[in-house]
């Protein structure tokens, strides 16, 4: 069994989507041509930023790793979408993340647009001077394309309060550097998932986890079904 593609599969659902589309809508062709031009331009992101990153490790030597920011969409607003750090991340998987989370801000009616971030590596193999060394290097390479109206990461698979909190330090210097001009709360709301004391949200840590138990609450209302009783205790 081969490697599945994640930006392939995200292609067939946009594909299955447009099956969908084009029978529910009008027979009338410039109806059907403008639908089929949506969805030509939502089979490649607008924007793939692949960057290199070097890194002074704590024995001096430079080690370079590589990141990407991938800018999917932004027809509803500022793109949106996490930082992940992972030895498996792939240009094709932060491509099809980006494109997700494009659809679920469309689907839950956010003014927010797709974007999504990641760095080839595995950080429980970087000394915590390292990783930070690392986010301030990505911080750099991907300064002139984020911002509150433009692109807002936030944390991923192996990122957090902490590493948010760095990269926006860092862009806050790279501003100052530039002689770039943004008040306070522009420049706190460039990332999300910062520390509630650093300027971010309550409940950030634990949305995730509450929004799927959300979900499944809705779906078993949907199939008129209740959950199992259990004999332990169930973590969501």
């Amino acid at each position: 069994m081969g490697t599945i593609n994640p930006f392939e599969s995200a292609m067939k659902q946009l594909q299955n989507a447009a099956r969908v589309l084009q029978r529910a809508e009008s027979n009338e062709q410039r109806v059907k041509s403008k639908l089929q031009s949506k969805i030509e331009i939502l089979k490649q992101p607008q924007r793939i930023l692949n960057v290199t990153i070097p890194v002074v490790m704590d024995d001096g030597s430079t080690k370079i790793f590589q990141g990407y920011r991938v800018q999917y969409n932004n027809a509803r607003g500022p793109y949106k979408g996490g930082i992940r750090y992972h030895p498996n991340v792939s240009l094709d998987e932060v491509k099809a993340l980006s494109f997700w989370m494009a659809m679920k801000c469309a689907v839950a009616d956010l003014p927010l647009g797709g974007g999504k971030g990641g760095v080839v590596v595995d950080p429980k193999m970087l000394s915590k001077s390292e990783l930070e060394r690392l986010t301030r290097g990505y911080a750099d390479r991907i300064w002139d394309v984020v911002g509150p109206y433009v692109d807002v990461p936030a944390p991923d698979v192996n990122t957090n309060a902490q590493i948010m909190e760095w990269l926006l330090d860092e862009l806050k210097i790279l501003d100052a550097k530039m002689n770039i001009k943004r008040s306070r709360k522009e420049q706190l709301a460039t990332i999300t998932g910062k520390s509630v004391d650093k300027g971010g949200s309550e409940g950030r840590e634990e949305a995730t986890g509450l929004g799927g138990l959300f979900v499944l609450q809705a779906v078993l209302k949907k199939l008129n079904s209740k959950p199992k009783t259990l004999s332990s205790p169930l973590t969501v």
